[in-house]
């Protein structure tokens, strides 16, 4: 049975079908994203959708979409769908589906009289260009096949407009044109692996509406250009395969370009396998020398918190070292010249901010737990110790280490904890002084800093670290207990009363400077009032700051991100301190806990996790169609309950 397919009664519903997206990238930046039946939704979508590094830092839409029309006896049945005003779609090709799989690569089915077609989309690692595929399983009679292409050559950011500045004109290449609208854009290659005829035919298809932006508060309504059509007689049995990409092919090629990049792919025939192959999606090839991973599609960049709270879910999960490896050898001469005063010199964001060397010795601990200490050590021993000195000798800009051994920051003025949402230039959800999770990191990572040193041989740094966890320990209860929780942070005489699952790492780190009566507290009562069957709410429903919906207008939005709003990623940490308070009888609980984000695999944009969900039922997704954070850390869990239950049968 197939895991992710879908019939023609949801297909031709479009107020199910327009909400399911599906998201393809060629680990480099670039992505094909559009809902299950083709229409676009979202300025982000588009087959084609690439960096363009010499013009800005953003994402630009090449090729919007391809309209498919079937022709037999003169009459022509259009394939396409596109919005044009409230509930006025055009040509409504969704009609003609019959079935739409994603379990190998996106194939849809389509039923047009006696003719059955399918189509197959496949986006190149590592290369700016998409193949789609159209074979033709059944027809009685001659039948050609029509393509239109929907040019946009914009930003993600932008819309675009009919006018007079863009260059229309085409070039003939091998088996297709070649065209580039606008000074400074590539030039875009669209070929077939047959011999096609081009029929010139310029217009500019006009209204076309995304509805998601409009729900966004955001202008939605933009013209494509199209320069006409290609026609290629197609028989029984017969494949033709479109390429669209930044450079020019050999036509005949094609198929085996395509063949190839199939064999490649990670079949998502299970929820372990559907997170697996969106893990890998994130992964982002600058070059040779250079990984990264992204915070998440379609807006997002790398980010360094997401990155180290991403890296053990997306790498080690699946035993992947070669990965997390790759990335730490990316990020650690730039983290290295952050600590030195130079240039940073990587493509990430956010490397300055206090809790990202707190991060990143939690993703080294993980590394440790699936190779070893020794192995460890040899590979990040020496960067441990620079990272731990540089943070007791008081160099980071904002992140000190007071008398009482804890970590204290200033988050008055601007957000610099992973609750980063701002209005008008402040932080919606300030959190400043001794923060929780900041103290519960620095607690963890001098305990494991120590026991590696100690393992290795170095004595000395060994114990000058116990020296400092055995000072934090000391005062972290008496600082953040209130007799049944931790306060969120402690900033002078203010103590935060929120509920908020960032007390949750002082339970699930492998050192815990708390009592088990105070873990068992902390977990029952963000069970109670945080637990969702989408992860952890970022506020107690209890409070009067509760945001139970994350809908509206930007500043709507930002006000519920972290007032309310769930976050999948969080259930990590969760899951992780509730095995740690009840052991093998919460084993059940946790798979149970599961269940609802397996549900997610068929909603939203399909075989991933959405950026967040309302804290309220039906828990609808927001934000990032897809969120690195959260299909990590969700990979994580079901590692540590696959090992719980091999150590326990």
């Amino acid at each position: 049975m197939s895991y992710l397919r879908f019939d023609k009664m949801l297909l031709t519903n479009l107020e199910q079908s327009l909400y399911r997206e599906m998201l393809r990238t060629n680990k480099s930046g670039a992505y094909h994203c559009t809902t299950v039946v083709g229409c676009n939704t979202r300025k982000y979508h588009g087959l084609l959708v690439i960096p363009i590094k010499d013009m800005d830092n953003d994402n630009h839409v090449l090729l919007s979409s391809l309209d498919e029309t079937v022709v037999q006896h003169g009459a022509a049945f259009n394939l396409g769908l596109h919005k044009y005003g409230p509930d006025q779609y055009s040509p409504k090709g969704h009609k003609y589906m019959r079935e739409f799989n994603c379990d190998v690569v996106p194939c849809g089915i389509y039923r047009v009289g006696g003719v059955i077609l399918s189509k197959e989309k496949v986006f190149m690692s590592f290369e700016n260009r998409i193949l789609i595929k159209y074979t033709l399983l059944e027809a009685n009679s001659p039948t050609i096949l029509r393509f239109s292409p929907f040019l946009a050559f914009r930003n993600v950011n932008e819309l675009s407009v009919e006018n007079y500045h863009a260059d229309t004109s085409y070039r003939e290449i091998d088996s297709g044109i070649s065209m580039c609208m606008y000074q400074g854009y590539p030039t875009l290659y669209m070929q077939f692996n047959k011999p096609m005829q081009f029929i010139s035919q310029p217009n500019w298809n006009k209204g076309i509406e995304y509805p998601m932006e409009l729900d966004r508060g955001y202008y939605y309504k933009e013209d494509l250009f199209v320069p006409g059509y290609f026609e290629v007689p197609i028989k029984r049995g017969e494949s033709v395969i479109f390429s669209a990409g930044v450079s020019e092919l050999r036509s005949e090629e094609l198929p085996k370009i395509y063949y190839e990049e199939v064999s490649k792919r990670t079949t998502r025939t299970s929820f372990f396998n559907c997170l697996k192959n969106s893990a890998q999606q994130f992964f982002n090839r600058k070059n040779a020398e250079e990984l990264y991973l992204l915070a998440g599609y379609p807006w997002f960049k790398c980010r360094a918190r997401d990155m180290f709270i991403s890296l053990p879910g997306v790498s080690l999960a699946f035993d992947d070292l070669s990965g997390f490896e790759k990335i730490m050898a990316t990020m650690i001469p730039g983290i290295r010249n952050f600590m030195n005063g130079k240039p940073i010199e990587r493509d990430v964001q956010g490397l300055e901010e206090p809790d990202v060397l707190l991060w990143l010795m939690w993703a080294v601990q993980e590394y440790a737990k699936t190779t070893s200490a020794e192995q460890t050590w040899k590979m990040y021993g020496e960067f441990l110790k620079e990272v731990i000195e540089y943070i007791l000798k008081q160099r980071h800009p904002n992140l000190f280490v007071h008398e009482n051994g804890l970590l204290y920051i200033n988050g008055w003025d601007k957000p610099v904890t992973w609750m980063n949402s701002e209005c008008d230039g402040h932080p919606i959800t300030p959190r400043s002084g001794y923060v929780v999770e900041f103290n519960a990191l620095w607690y963890n990572a001098l305990r494991f800093v120590s026991e590696l040193a100690a393992i290795n041989g170095d004595d000395y740094f060994s114990e000058s670290l116990t020296f400092y966890a055995d000072k934090v320990k000391e005062n972290f209860a008496p600082t953040f207990w209130n007799g049944y929780y931790l306060y969120d942070f402690v900033s002078g005489d203010y103590r935060e009363l929120s509920v908020r699952p960032n007390m949750l790492w002082a339970v699930s780190l492998r050192y815990s400077p708390l009592e088990n009566k105070q873990k068992k507290s902390i977990v029952d009562i963000s069970t109670k009032e945080l637990l969702t069957p989408k992860g952890l709410r970022s506020l107690s429903p209890k409070s009067q700051n509760y945001h139970g919906t994350c809908d509206g207008s930007q500043k709507d939005r930002d006000q519920a991100s972290y007032q309310g709003a769930v976050w999948p990623w969080l259930i990590g940490t969760y899951l992780e301190a509730y095995l740690s308070v009840y052991k093998n009888s919460g084993f059940s609980f946790a798979e149970r806990t599961l269940i609802g984000f397996e549900e997610e695999m068929s909603l939203g944009c399909i075989g991933t996790l959405a950026e967040m969900y309302d804290g309220n039922p039906p828990f609808k997704g927001r934000g990032g169609i897809s969120f690195a954070m959260n299909v990590a850390e969700v990979l994580r869990v079901l590692k540590i309950l696959n090992n719980y239950n091999n150590n326990n049968i």
